[in-house]
């Protein structure tokens, strides 16, 4: 396992505020002294993600994850601590050296090497594409209207019909498994290298940290497939990443104010060429959860911009159950006259295409309009399937007055009596609170694996020990630790935790890094909702005090409770012995009576 110098902890960390690197993946509204969101982690549609400034951490109440800044990005990023010690170092400039297992470290220089060897085929792809030698492409390109702006912010290149990325790669000093493991590169049964992407068009695709983890390529003519892409690989993984989005955030600090996406990496270079720079695609035929939420964490609100055709209209309906949950603004673009955004921006221009965007209609309205175009409102048992559908719909919105409101719209619109559609709706709504109350998913609970039960006034109380530790280690620390032996602790869990603390203070541990000296997930999340809790304390020297006197009072009965244990055996005690024993115990029960 990798372990840091507290010294270099601190020092990342206090120069990574958790606010400042948070809000850049959480749309953050302060509240009292903390700062509230939608949790990045699982769907909700109320904010109960909290980030605390003061105690820089961040407690999710819905999903009990929780930790510090290295926690997070941990999450976040899905990466492992190593790593997000080091992302969070580069974010501030400081150098960061590792000593990783020989497993890990193999695995971390090859993904280094795969990144690198992406970076050089992308600029190699893009150099070539200027080349006298590549007409063909340069015809496509100028077809296409993009122009040089465009080709280098997104490093748009062009690949030859010759092995001439495998022979650049080797004379680079490429090994062969780095060539493999990047998927540009393929073997074939003879054990010749070979290039798998030729004569097509080249876009690398780049995750939000601006590094090259895959390709695509598309034909210069009408052969088969149109389009190719890298797999799934050491560095690529379609569903976690968006298409353009490190070159939509480019330039933008913090959240963008609205995020368009598109079904495909050329709809989405074609309108950003034409003005529209804050676009992205989907990596693949359906939108992912993990996209959602990469959406959600850089946007504050969302159009879906999908083909005008049946699987785009599919698209959006898949697009909107995964959206929805995540409480987005989402909003559909609507256009006519074209059969995708990219046909509609080269024919209307870029000013008609951004009155659609703002002209986006809502989730409500556009499930309205599929129901009314596969509908006839003039048959009377069409017209009652259009209210039921209309009546479910309805009832999937939270926000009362949003209801309302389009209860009233629709009501008007279709000549249908508002009663009748409150009447669904209420049915509808009272069988879906039925069925939440019934399957509701409640915050985690994490089992204590105790020997006994421990009662809540103990878990209590040995929670508000640990808190006053990582809080104010200096009052606290000696005082405690004097008297709160590790046996007198009752919670298994807990015990676990004030003896690593115990152990990382007498080597002079800071308590900045605390959620750290616990690599369990569970751990972490557990310590980080101690650390968010309110324990009331207005005089910490009080409260330690109220602790010492507790456990001074355990170690008594403790002590007790061993004497007449001995007592029980006495005829194993020389006479000596006993009497030493019974002047002890006697000692103790005085003690005892003058603590009550």
């Amino acid at each position: 396992m990798e372990s840091f110098s507290d010294e270099l902890l601190n020092e990342i960390k206090s120069r990574n505020d958790i606010v400042d690197v948070i809000s850049q993946y959480v749309v953050l509204k302060r509240k009292g002294r903390n700062y509230f969101g939608l949790c990045p982690f699982h769907n909700e549609k109320s904010p109960s993600f909290s980030v605390s400034p003061d105690k820089q951490i961040f407690k999710c109440f819905g999903c009990n994850v929780g930790g510090d800044v290295f926690r997070f990005i941990m999450k976040i990023e899905n990466v492992n601590f190593v790593e997000s010690v080091q992302i969070l170092a580069k974010r501030v400039g400081i150098e960061v050296k590792t000593n990783l297992t020989e497993k890990d470290e193999k695995i971390a220089r090859l993904k280094e090497k795969v990144y690198a060897l992406n970076k050089e085929a992308a600029e190699f792809y893009h150099r070539k594409l200027y080349e006298p030698t590549s007409k063909q492409a340069q015809e496509y390109i100028k077809k296409r209207k993009l122009d040089n702006n465009t080709l280098k912010s997104f490093l748009i290149g062009y690949s030859g019909n010759n092995n001439e990325l495998y022979n650049y790669l080797k004379e680079k000093g490429f090994d062969e498994e780095t060539m493999l493991a990047s998927s540009l590169i393929g073997k074939n049964e003879n054990g010749r290298m070979y290039d798998k992407f030729r004569n097509r068009l080249m876009i690398p695709i780049q995750d939000i940290r601006n590094r090259v983890i895959a390709f695509g390529g598309r034909v210069l003519d009408d052969s088969k497939p149109k389009y190719i892409n890298s797999p799934e690989n050491i560095v690529y993984s379609k569903g976690r990443n968006l298409f353009g989005l490190n070159v939509a955030k480019r330039n933008v600090n913090g959240i963008l104010k609205r995020i368009l996406i598109v079904e495909g990496y050329m709809d989405a270079i074609s309108l950003y060429q034409r003005g529209i720079t804050n676009v992205v695609a989907s990596l693949g035929t359906a939108l992912t959860d993990n996209q959602g939420r990469l959406l959600r964490r850089n946007a504050e609100q969302v159009i879906l911009g999908y083909d005008a055709d049946g699987a785009g209209q599919n698209a959006i309906m898949r697009g909107i159950s995964i959206l929805q949950s995540m409480g987005i603004d989402l909003r559909i673009l609507q256009i006519y006259d074209a059969k995708d955004p990219d046909e509609f921006i080269i024919k209307y221009g870029p000013d008609r295409f951004k009155k659609c965007m703002d002209d986006a209609i809502s989730v409500v309205e556009f499930k309205v309009k599929i129901y009314k175009q596969n509908l006839d409102l003039t048959n009377i048992n069409d017209k009652i399937k259009f209210l039921n559908l209309i009546a479910k719909t309805l009832s999937e919105i939270d926000n009362e007055i949003e209801r309302e409101l389009y209860t009233d719209k629709i009501a008007k619109t279709y000549n249908i009596s508002k009663e009748a559609i409150w009447a669904e709706v209420k049915k509808l709504t009272n069988k879906n609170t039925n069925k939440y109350n019934s399957s509701i998913v409640k915050p985690i609970e994490l089992k204590s694996n105790n020997e006994e039960k421990v009662d809540e006034k103990t878990l209590r109380q040995e929670k508000m020990l640990i808190y006053l530790l990582a809080n104010y280690p200096n009052e606290s620390y000696k005082r405690i630790s004097s008297v709160a032996d590790v046996s007198l602790i009752k919670d298994k869990r807990n015990r676990q935790i004030i003896s690593t603390i115990y152990e990382k203070y007498s080597e002079n541990a800071s308590s900045e890094n605390l959620i750290d000296w616990f690599r369990d997930e569970d751990m972490a999340n557990y310590i980080s909702g101690i650390l968010v809790e309110d324990y009331e304390i207005n005089d910490v020297n009080k409260a330690i005090n109220d602790l010492e006197k507790i456990y001074l009072r355990e170690q008594k009965i403790a002590k007790r409770n061993e004497l007449l244990k001995k007592l029980d055996n006495k005829e194993k005690l020389s006479q000596e012995e006993l009497k030493e024993v019974e002047n002890e115990l006697n000692s103790v029960i005085i003690d005892l009576a003058r603590m009550k």
